[in-house]
């Protein structure tokens, strides 16, 4: 009798994706009620109406412009390396609003899962050595080695709406990744005027504590969020946007490169 096969269920996954959201929380929403309370606005009336980029905007209203903007991409390519809980995430994905989606997870030094969708009903899921011997972990020798041999290499499919599959798919979406953001939220200050990637761009901070969470949005053409960055407490790091408006490639595996389940 052959020994079940356990289907990998995306576990290690919505833990790396939930590292890398809970930054986007705190990086991210700037000042929403979701990553706790901000600072009161500028009342001076020098403050609240500035010069120079965005002249006459304060920096939470050009927030609420650049992460209004970011989310209505027609696609856009993000990329992470944090840290939380002690454990550092990296995540690289390029995604589009036709579903199409291809990007990487990777969590501590080598555990990483690839993502494909070309649309919106299906998700590809494919686990590296480590990220199955992980999940492999506590199992039995023979249920072990029946599924290295099953998944070595291959990719699982399963349903985007899934529930083991939502926080992955969620990866794919800037609607999803930026939904803590709170509009009109206070206490964003403008900084300097910078670079990020070649592309002129504006500084918002926000000091909380002994963390600061600064916010980078492009200056010229559409005022997109091209960097966050995090600095102090406990879940530090780095998020770009790039890529605004590229096409992404997405093709579904060939059937041989799908595990059989069954």
């Amino acid at each position: 009798m052959r020994a079940p096969v356990p289907t990998p269920t995306p576990t290690r996954p919505r833990a790396r994706r939930a590292a890398v959201a809970a930054l986007l929380c705190a990086a991210v929403a700037a000042g929403a009620a979701a990553c706790g309370p901000s600072p009161a606005s500028p009342t001076s009336s020098e403050e609240a109406k500035p010069a120079g980029p965005f002249a006459g905007l304060t920096g939470s209203e050009i927030a609420d412009k650049a992460f209004a903007a970011t989310a209505a991409a027609t696609s856009l390519t993000v990329e992470a390396d944090t840290t939380s809980e002690g454990e550092r995430t990296r995540a690289h994905f390029s995604f589009d609003g036709t579903g199409k989606c291809v990007g990487t997870l990777t969590t501590g030094a080598a555990a990483t899962t690839e993502v494909l969708k070309v649309d919106k009903k299906n998700v590809y899921l494919r686990f590296d050595e480590t990220s199955l011997n992980e999940q492999a972990e506590g199992e039995s020798p023979e249920v072990r080695e029946a599924m290295l041999k099953t998944l070595r290499g291959r990719w699982v499919e399963t349903p985007a709406s899934d529930p083991d599959a939502k926080d992955v798919v969620s990866m794919c979406d800037a609607k999803e990744l930026l939904g803590d953001f709170e509009k009109g939220a206070s206490g964003v200050a403008r900084g300097e005027e910078t670079t990020v990637g070649g592309q002129k761009a504006l500084a918002l901070t926000e000091p909380d504590g002994g963390v600061t969470r600064t916010v980078y949005v492009a200056t010229e053409g559409t005022p997109y969020v091209l960097k966050i960055v995090t600095k102090g407490g406990d879940e530090p790091g780095t998020i770009t946007f790039a890529q605004y408006g590229k096409p992404v490639t997405a093709k579904a595996p060939a059937a041989k490169d799908i595990a059989d389940l069954d």
